[in-house]
């Protein structure tokens, strides 16, 4: 009898939930603007030791895409599961609940199960009529400004007549905005990612007093996003000679001409030309700029990593780095991101998950940004919310070998077009048409990046049979849903 009993208390309690203590904790790292150009990603010039040590610990995805290259729609994307497709929502300004009231974010459903969520930085796109997400946090979220000079020279210039303001390229909200560079001798924590740095380093040193609720943390470093903002001590970490201007500075042969764009978020800057060719000693410049932005986030990345392992809670927590989309730096003449091309598609996504991944392993298989949300749901042990557009990839990170997709898909607009853009491990067909127009014929790019990797011909014309295997690839995704008014 008595050891029935005790076989009935053994199987009730493995049938309980988890305890809150044993759960895993979850760093979610944001970095804007970054693309795969880093050390662990064999490029040999840049400086990126602490997030080529956070590979070292884990999983590298060498083909991970955003969904759409701009940031409040990607960002919908990792927090929502969501696509801008199935949201309607392809710009800066709407909010994602404009489209759905209802949605269950990542970090809400994590503290509907029990898990602390706070927010540092940029997490959610906030700004140009755009808002925070209260529900998704347990405290208010801290904020951190994206645009942020410590020397005054560099900041815009104000005085500006009416009639300047209205006409200036070079205006937000009204006003130009500053330098397109800055190189100060200044500490890290003159600058925003290093604030944020310092709170993300006060918020661990918190819970790991509280081991009974685990958290959510999400930690959102602004740079490399312009403008190119770093104390000097990183600038001096290059040799500006070493930086050339790309090989090609003109768009694909055969692509639309409304396909590319050139820099209109650069051009904004004080100091950049309003039009035409930027000259070869400022695309030096901003490559140079770029890699020393790189290299400050990278610095304030390692401080934070420390202080995890410091206080022991690096044991039991899902790490997870995430670059909300690429970032042209003069490729086909084309600065930023805003495309459906290689260079602003392509992100750095890195995981480390106890118990699951290897240190020091990679993955050719393919990743979306949507896939994020139900990965981490399943390495929690928390069942992913239904009607998510993303896949988990656990089965990747068990096995590398293991792709769970054979192709992903993204989307840019154009004006009353929208490019949806099917991406394999060998090509990407963009069809580009009219929202909500199914008579209008399309426009097609082909890329094929095992004979041109640089995107430098449009192939859809001479090659018409992959252009319709990939069509079926598009045809079994639903329609994109018009943008949300």
């Amino acid at each position: 009898m008595f050891r029935a009993f005790l076989m009935l208390v053994i199987l009730c309690n493995a049938a309980r939930p988890t305890s809150a203590a044993d759960r895993p904790n979850v760093l979610l790292i944001c970095v804007d603007d970054l693309k795969p150009l880093l050390g662990c990603y064999g490029d040999k010039t840049v400086k990126s030791p602490n997030i080529d040590r956070l590979a070292a610990r884990g999983m590298l995805f060498e083909n991970a895409y955003c969904n759409q290259a701009v940031c409040a729609p990607s960002r919908n994307s990792l927090l929502t599961g969501l696509r801008p497709q199935t949201l309607g929502i392809y710009d800066l300004g709407t909010n994602f609940r404009r489209s759905r009231p209802e949605a269950i974010t990542l970090p809400q459903h994590f503290k509907a199960n029990g898990y602390r969520t706070e927010a540092l930085g940029k997490i959610f796109h906030v700004g140009h009529g755009n808002h925070e997400d209260p529900a998704s946090w347990s405290v208010p979220h801290w904020k951190a400004e994206v645009i942020a000079y410590a020397l005054p020279e560099s900041r815009a210039k104000q005085g500006l007549t009416r009639e300047e303001a209205l006409f200036s390229n070079k205006k937000a909200q009204g006003l130009p905005r500053g330098a397109a560079y800055e190189s100060a001798n200044v500490a890290d924590d003159a600058y925003p990612d290093g604030r944020t740095a310092d709170e993300a380093i006060r918020r661990l040193k918190a819970p790991s007093k509280k081991p009974d609720q685990p958290f959510l943390l999400a930690v959102g470093f602004v740079k490399p996003h312009l403008p190119f903002c770093a104390p000097k001590r990183y600038w001096d970490l290059y040799d500006r000679a070493q930086f050339e201007p790309a090989a090609r500075q003109t768009p694909p042969d055969g692509a639309p001409s409304y396909a590319p764009q050139f820099g209109g978020e650069l051009r904004q800057y004080s100091g950049i030309p309003d039009k035409g060719a930027l000259d070869a000693e400022l695309q030096r410049t901003l490559i140079h700029g770029y890699h020393a932005a790189t290299s400050y986030m990278d610095a304030q990345l390692g401080r934070v990593l420390d202080a995890l392992d410091e206080t022991g809670l690096a044991q039991n927590t899902i790490i997870v780095l995430w670059g909300d989309h690429g970032w042209h730096l003069g490729d086909h003449g084309i600065w930023c991101k805003h495309t459906n091309y290689e260079q602003a598609t392509r992100i750095p996504v890195l995981v480390t998950a106890p118990g699951v991944t290897r240190p020091g392993t990679r993955t050719s298989s393919l990743a979306e940004t949507v896939d994020i949300y139900p990965t981490v749901c399943e390495l929690a042990g928390l069942p992913a919310p239904e009607g998510l557009d993303g896949r988990s990839f656990v089965p990747t990170l068990r096995d590398p070998s293991a792709a769970t997709k054979d192709s992903i898909i993204h989307v840019y607009p154009r004006g009353p077009r929208l490019g949806r853009a099917i991406r394999t491990s060998r090509y990407r067909l963009v069809e580009w048409k009219k929202f909500g127009d199914a008579k209008e014929p399309a426009e097609f790019e082909l890329y094929d990046y095992q004979t041109d990797p640089s995107e430098t011909k449009n192939l859809a014309a001479e090659r018409p049979e992959v252009v319709a295997e990939l069509q079926k690839l598009l045809a079994a995704h639903p329609a994109a849903k018009p943008p949300v008014k």
